[in-house]
């Protein structure tokens, strides 16, 4: 019989990872049977966070929270209650900033006035509930402000030169002449999940690489915005060139000036859903995500899944979206290409079940089962 461990990201914008860890279960069943099936739906702290917690621990609530989207527009979203244990008594919080203020929640990019008010609403949400830890996970921003909604949501205030509160979002920055931290709550222990090491300011800081995606379009938004940051920074006494602080368009940096520990994402949510444990005995572990592309490499979920396998003995094996040239295969002994199987990429992202299914099915015949 064989073991496999399905372990994929999700597919941002197109299906969970609990979804498509189904469907490529699904496939390979068709090829061999008799397989047994591990299911541990990954996440990096991006998309897709609070549901890989959710699908891996027993006792793990969904608590419903109603927030200020990433535009102001009032949305539905929720935090993950996880068991209380030793360590945290009264429970782990799993609040992740995608569902709260992401990119995907937005019609439009607004690159200065998107802000993360509902991501600090969510977390308010869990520390009125008592809870003894915070994980967050903070991918997929729709914003470069610094974290300074989210601390507002905390209690913080940033005021102009008037003592009037700042414009919310990146255009606020550059009027804040105090933070008044007399009110922002005390931080419980904070895990925070990334893949992101960039700094906060510079050439490889938040609004020079993360920006453009954002709707940062010219070298003149990009200046003033990382001047922005700049000044944020010296009014937190923070560092800015801490590995890092320049995720989530500066969030990473507000959190680390609130108390919280940056973190590897993959590793931290592995640690949390058992992964190695799950490994174990293993004899094919199947990851994937949307695109791999030459950035996979560095800390996201399948090149961190490639060697917890190889640590176990066991085969890794890769589906995606799509598979760039530039992307390192090496990792894997087999992979499989969503848009290959389906002809295009969008046939691939119509219906990405059926195609995840088609790729469980074409890796497990690798195997000659």
């Amino acid at each position: 019989m064989t073991r496999v461990v399905l372990a994929p990201d999700s597919f941002k914008g197109t299906i969970t990872a609990a979804d498509a860890a189904a469907a490529l279960a699904e496939g390979w069943a068709s090829v061999d049977p008799d397989a047994d099936f591990v299911h541990r739906p990954m996440a990096d702290g991006g998309e897709g966070t609070v549901a890989a917690f959710e699908a891996a621990v027993p006792g793990a609530r969904r608590m419903p929270v109603t927030v200020d989207g990433p535009a102001g527009r009032r949305i539905d979203a929720s935090w993950l209650l996880l068991p209380g244990d030793a360590a945290a008594p009264n429970g782990t919080a799993v609040v992740d900033l995608a569902s709260t203020s992401g990119i995907e929640l937005l019609d439009e990019l607004r690159p200065w006035d998107a802000d993360t008010t509902g991501f600090g609403q969510a977390i308010a949400a869990a520390l009125d509930h008592g809870v003894s830890r915070l994980v967050v996970g903070i991918g997929s921003s729709a914003s470069t402000d610094g974290g300074t909604g989210m601390l507002s949501a905390l209690g913080a205030r940033f005021l102009d030169v008037h003592g009037h509160p700042v414009a919310r979002g990146a255009r606020g920055l550059a009027d804040i002449v105090t933070v008044d931290l007399g009110a922002l709550r005390a931080a419980p222990e904070v895990r925070v999940l990334t893949d992101v090491t960039n700094p906060l300011i510079g050439a490889r800081g938040a609004a020079a690489v993360f920006g453009p995606q954002k709707g940062l379009d010219s070298v003149d938004d990009i200046t003033t915005a990382d001047a922005g940051l700049a000044r944020l920074a010296a009014l937190l006494d923070l560092d800015p060139t801490t590995a890092g602080t320049g995720a989530a368009g500066g969030t990473g940096a507000a959190l680390v000036a609130w108390g919280a520990t940056l973190a590897s994402g993959a590793a931290e949510v592995a640690a949390l859903i058992g992964l190695e444990e799950a490994v174990r005995g293993a004899d094919v572990v199947i990851t994937g995500e949307g695109s791999y592309d030459g950035q996979s490499g560095d800390g996201k979920v399948p090149s961190f899944l490639a060697g917890i396998a190889s640590s176990a003995g066991a085969a890794a094996m890769l589906a995606a979206g799509r598979i760039t040239d530039d992307a390192d295969t090496a990792l894997f002994t087999a992979s499989a290409s969503l848009t290959a199987l389906a002809g295009s990429s969008d046939a691939a992202l119509r219906e990405p079940a059926r195609w995840l299914r088609e790729a469980g099915a074409a890796l497990a015949r690798t195997t000659g089962r």
